[in-house]
């Protein structure tokens, strides 16, 4: 019997060898299918525990949170174990037994089950990490790196020491998870030679990646937008990336993605209508509110209307249950849709007012802002936002924060103004951006022309607040010195304050960074200078420059930008026509692969300045293109898809008008009927003015029509006929009526000779128009570009054009009734006479 048994003992160790030596502990652990098993194990062998041991466990115990959805996982309850305890304190005392791997592991893991940022644990894992970091294998050094940025320590000497290695061995690294974390990690603190090539190292290894893995080009996304850096080549490499993944993303992920690209100014047709068609399909499985917010907010704005009911009425059914930041969410998802869904509103609203207490300080402003703009209506409510926003801003230190509790605090109705709010904004605005210093000026603006006293005179505090927001700002653009850095300030001011007090001085700090303008900043610089409406000609000429010799760097899309400038400001740079035509051939080959509705306003601006590529008039008035352009537009914004159709429109008149051999068919008639009955044609007090004067001049007032709308369109502010003698013909009644009756106008080619052919021999139409401010660039006499385009369009359809520019009219010489009547004669006849 005995011997029996050694010879079976003798068998078991010849046919697994080891199991003596085998860790039954680890065993255990690794065959463990849930939290409450591993526990058991560490709970039962406290004693045998070693630092492998613990590492594995607490592995475990996160892989267990990781498997399950985000509301289902228990991370509180597993911390609260007695047993996650010991393995804390195990950890903590076998710190210097685990090796950098193990080491990195286990704070990667703890940090994950919410071990608090301050712990000593954490606090000696990350001492004992720094200490190693140099020889950290570049996978360990990407999770510490992670590690680092989940305890806001980005900023930190130690995320520096990590930027640092990264810069020394970059042409080491082969793995696109690595790199792509890496480039998180580091954005705040990369210099500009480390981003362009940590940029050229992740579009190398994108093109070698498993294109599965769709989180590694969503980062290099996320690391665009944290520069704020739109490199438009990574951009759509990443985005075809992500587009082969689609079918696999949720709404979370999708609406992350698109939150990232619409920071980056990143408009992709093909991922829109791709992301619209998952979102649809993802609508019966959102039924709770996690994932039913993510979609709501990624979903509606571009939804059809049924989509959009029934996504609001989903809404109303789970508003109840919705937590703090999920009401904030669809809030202002509410608000970018312009829902009038009063129920919701309410119900929405009531979630919000019960967590009030939850909300950090720009929540509040955001919450404010959306109610407001939703024009929702409980005083009650609002007075409580009020409140708390005084409070938040009179102990808030960041400026950024001032700054946008200040603006939303002003769209709030206030009898009165806290000398304390005041006294804030004043302590921080030497801080402050140029963005933030325009924003300021709003505020103060509307505070002023609320404050009672204000008939009377401006409060002093508001005269001193607005002299130290003048001298801030032009001391900021005094002392700059990276173009780069004030063009990103630069890029969404507006406003009366900037244009009054800093355009002139943001104009000279402009041209003296000359040198500093590349080909990297070129579409940027023409975009402020469009916004701006400012003719600056040493800066259009130097952008000119600089887009010839480097046109081949700039990206096919930015080429739209780049000429936005010289079309809108109608200037003419030395080499006009070297610069149209190497942008021309720079974007001609890849005309496909535009976005349809960038491809239209590309081709507007080109109209504006009497360009008309044929190739590129050809694609858009191809059938395939229409039809395209018609399935983009039910994905974009309201206000983009309003502005696309009226610039279709105006391309279309402008090839019928100016290129009749392309043969381009003039199919807006419906849509420009359908303009005229929707807007409120409206007569200023100048144009009363004139007409009446225009009457006395031409011999009644019947001889001149107010208003004319021309075929294709266009809406002349006075006509008059003249006859081969120059002398005005009178309108009879019946010819007004049929003008005036539009159902009666046939528009087409074929109107223009009707129009000639019923003029007697010799007469001609004259069109007056009165040009506003609109129609010349900011402080110029210098006209815009599409004032022009309207006189030459005008001139095709037969008229003789006159125009009154504002500053003529309201001139001082002209001050008097016969000194008007007298220019108008002059405009009309002076031309003419012999």
């Amino acid at each position: 019997m005995f011997r029996l048994r050694g010879v079976n003992s003798c068998l078991r160790r010849l046919l697994h060898g080891g199991t003596v030596n085998r860790d039954q502990v680890l065993e255990q652990l690794r065959v463990c299918s849930a939290e409450d098993n591993v526990f058991d194990v560490v709970g039962k062998n406290k004693a045998k525990l070693t630092v492998k041991h613990v590492g594995c466990a607490v592995e475990m115990l996160w892989q267990f949170q990781k498997e399950k959805p985000q509301l289902l996982r228990t991370v509180e309850l597993t911390k609260s174990h007695p047993q996650f305890l010991t393995l804390r304190v195990l950890a903590e005392n076998k710190i210097a037994l685990m090796d950098d791997c193990m080491l990195v592991d286990m704070l990667y893991n703890f940090l994950r089950l919410n071990v608090d940022h301050h712990d000593s644990l954490v606090q000696q894992l990350v001492s004992e990490a720094w200490r190693r970091m140099e020889k950290f294998p570049m996978s360990s050094l990407s999770k510490f790196a992670i590690c680092l940025s989940d305890q806001q320590l980005q900023h930190s000497s130690l995320m520096g020491h990590i930027t640092s290695i990264v810069d020394q061995k970059l042409s080491s690294i082969d793995d696109a998870r690595i790199l792509t974390v890496f480039m998180i990690s580091t954005s705040s603190l990369v210099s500009p030679r480390l981003r362009d090539a940590l940029i050229s190292k992740a579009d190398q290894l994108l093109d070698s990646m498993d294109p599965s893995h769709y989180n590694n080009p969503r980062r290099v996304v996320q690391f665009l937008r944290h520069l704020r850096y739109s490199h438009r080549p990574l951009l759509e490499k990443c985005n075809q990336i992500i587009l082969c993944n689609i079918p696999r993303l949720d709404a979370e992920n999708i609406g992350m993605i698109m939150g990232l690209y619409q920071s980056l100014q990143f408009n992709n047709c093909d991922f829109r209508l791709a992301v619209k068609q998952r979102l649809t399909e993802l609508i019966d499985s959102s039924t709770e509110p996690f994932s039913f917010t993510k979609l709501f907010v990624a979903l509606a704005p571009m939804a059809s209307p049924e989509i959009r009911e029934r996504l609001e009425n989903t809404a109303l059914l789970l508003a109840d249950e919705l937590n703090a930041q999920q009401a904030l969410a669809v809030a202002e998802a509410l608000e970018e849709i312009q829902s009038r869904n009063l129920s919701l509103m309410s119900k929405i609203a009531a979630v919000i007012q019960r967590n009030l207490h939850a909300y950090k300080p720009v929540e509040v402003a955001r919450i404010t802002q959306a109610l407001l703009l939703l024009q929702y209506q409980s005083p009650e409510l609002f007075s409580k936002l009020r409140n708390i926003l005084v409070n938040l801003l009179q102990c808030s230190v960041f400026p950024y924060e001032v700054t946008m509790l200040t603006r939303v605090l002003s769209m709030l109705p206030s009898p009165r103004l806290e000398d304390s709010v005041i006294s804030r904004v004043d302590a921080v605005v030497t801080q402050c951006s140029l963005g933030d210093l325009n924003t300021i000026s709003f505020a103060i603006a509307k505070w002023v022309r609320n404050d009672p006293s204000y008939r009377h005179n401006t409060p002093s505090k508001y005269v001193r607040l607005l002299q130290k927001l003048n001298r801030c700002g032009h001391e900021r653009l005094q002392t700059a010195d990276r173009l780069d850095f004030v063009l990103e300030e630069l890029r969404f001011i507006s406003g009366e304050w900037f244009d009054e007090m800093l355009l002139e001085e943001t104009m000279v700090t402009l041209q003296r960074m000359m040198d500093q303008i590349n080909w990297t900043n070129v579409p940027d610089l023409a975009l402020f200078l469009t916004r701006t409406n400012h003719l600056c000609p040493p800066l259009m000429e130097r952008i000119t420059s600089v887009a010839i010799e480097d046109i081949d760097k700039i990206h096919h899309s930015a080429t739209y930008a780049t000429l936005l400038p010289f079309s809108v400001l109608n200037y003419d740079p030395v080499r006009a026509d070297e610069l149209y035509n190497v942008c021309i051939r720079r974007f001609t080959p890849h005309i496909s692969s535009f976005d349809p509705h960038l491809l239209v306003l590309l081709a507007y601006t080109l109209a504006v300045a009497d360009c008309f590529p044929e190739e590129l008039v050809r694609e858009i008035f191809s059938i395939h293109f229409l039809g395209k352009l018609d399935t983009q537009l039910e994905t974009l914004p309201d206000a983009l898809n309003m502005r696309t159709r009226l610039r279709l429109m105006e391309l279309n008149r402008a090839v019928c008008l100016e290129c009749p051999e392309f043969q381009v068919p003039w199919f807006h008639e419906r849509y420009c009927q359908q303009l005229q009955k929707k807007g409120n044609v409206s007569v200023s007090p100048v144009q009363q003015q004139i007409h009446k004067m225009l009457g006395d001049v031409l011999n009644g007032i019947n001889c001149v029509r107010l208003a004319v709308v021309t075929p294709y369109f266009y809406t002349v502010d006075f006509e008059c006929i003249l006859d081969k003698d120059l002398q005005p013909l009178p309108y009879s009644e019946q010819s007004a009526l049929q003008i005036l009756d539009k159902e009666k106008v046939h528009w087409g080619t074929s109107l223009v000779e009707n129009i000639r052919d019923e003029l007697p021999p010799g007469a001609q139409r004259v069109a007056v128009d009165f040009l506003d401010s609109k129609s010349f660039c900011k402080q110029s006499h210098h006209m815009k570009g599409e004032a022009l385009m309207r006189k030459r369009h005008l001139e095709i359809l037969g008229y003789r054009v006159v125009q009154i520019p504002h500053f003529e009219w309201n001139s001082m010489e002209l001050s008097t009734l016969d000194a008007w009547k007298k220019y108008l004669k002059k405009k009309i006849y002076g031309e003419l006479s012999p």
